[in-house]
């Protein structure tokens, strides 16, 4: 490749983090500009509340951090950390079954590359068809089975929190039924986890029924059909392999567990007395994660935070609306940092053909 072209491209990935960067800080602001205006926000045209966003929320952002401690800060920045770096373990597990072979290196690379994106695009998974992308460049005859593992990663550590949301519920069923916003929430969490489970069951173990069949012969017919149907029997392999599951599902949980430490680590560092509420955390933060995943804004601005509200303000819970948005713009912080090594590992990303 050309030196100019060489330029010309790190041009363009320079301009798409910039853009990319100032959409999550405008989104932060704006969060910390309504908590300041409260009423008066709605009452400002949109010129103005990106104004008011821009001269509030840099100054908010700032005293909201430095407010915490820095040692729960720092803290909380690990567990988020924890998040991604689990998350590594657990593809190279989902990948071994595929018989492909990425080192940890390289799969922290993409990974956070995939985090990064992760940031602005759909729900909190959007990322993942650009780590399905890289996934498939690393090699030249399994790019089918590549995707694959993405899809399926993706997919167990939904279920598995799901799941471990469900089990936390029966620990916390008196705060479950206590009010009708909890068992909304867990309305939600038990259709996601039905669904996520149904296609579990029907990827892995489904065996090539006249309607699989069929379906797949129209998969053929279609461009790159063929791939979607190697995608599809690529599913198989895991259903195949007995220890695959138990060992993905505990990693879920550990992963699970970090989320909810960050949360708490968060708290503490506010100076709040949220270790003694750690049990519903439990419950609460995986949940409002689940929830956020759905497509419905980009990295589930907007719902998570008015979930973390919604919830933890509820009275069985008892920590004020202002404290419960400042843990999720914190969190979401955390979360960014994370976005910006991920940015500085996108500039400098290669794809490779083959796995090292």
């Amino acid at each position: 490749m050309s030196p100019v072209s060489n330029v010309l491209r790190l041009t363009l990935k320079l301009s798409v983090c910039f853009v990319l960067v100032a959409w999550i800080l405008h989104v932060i602001f704006v969060g910390d500009a309504q908590l300041q205006l409260g009423d008066v926000w709605g009452g400002l045209t949109f010129v103005e509340q990106v104004r008011e966003a821009w001269a509030i929320g840099p100054a908010g952002l700032w005293k909201t951090i430095s407010g915490v401690s820095p040692g729960w800060l720092m803290a909380s920045f690990g567990f988020m950390g924890a998040t991604i770096f689990i998350g590594v373990v657990r593809w190279r597990l989902v990948l071994a079954v595929q018989g492909l072979q990425l080192s940890f290196s390289r799969a922290v690379g993409i990974s956070l590359v995939a985090h990064f994106f992760n940031s602005f695009l759909l729900g909190s998974t959007g990322g993942d068809l650009l780590k399905a992308y890289y996934a498939a460049a690393e090699t030249a005859h399994k790019k089918a089975e590549a995707v694959t593992t993405v899809i399926v990663d993706r997919l167990l550590g939904l279920f598995a929190m799901l799941l471990f949301v469900s089990l936390m519920a029966l620990f916390n069923w008196d705060v479950v039924v206590s009010q009708q916003r909890f068992m909304a929430v867990m309305l939600i969490i038990l259709g996601m986890l039905f669904i996520s489970g149904l296609i579990v069951v029907l990827s892995f173990w489904g065996g090539p029924t006249g309607a699989r069949l069929k379906f797949e012969a129209f998969l053929i017919r279609l461009p790159k059909g063929d791939v979607l149907v190697r995608c599809i029997e690529a599913c198989h392999a895991f259903g195949k392999n007995p220890g695959f599951l138990p060992r993905v599902l505990g990693w879920s949980m550990l992963l699970s567990l970090a989320c909810v430490l960050q949360i708490v680590a968060l708290g503490h560092g506010l100076g709040f007395s949220i270790g003694e509420k750690f049990g519903v955390l439990l419950l609460i933060v995986p949940a409002i994660i689940c929830i956020s995943a759905l497509p419905i804004t980009p990295s589930g601005i907007g719902v998570r935070e008015n979930l973390y509200v919604w919830l933890l303000s509820a009275a069985s819970i008892g920590i004020e609306a202002k404290s419960a948005l400042s843990l999720s713009l914190l969190a979401f912080a955390g979360s960014l940092m994370w976005s910006l090594i991920g940015c500085v590992v996108y500039l400098a990303f290669r794809s490779r053909r083959s796995f090292e």
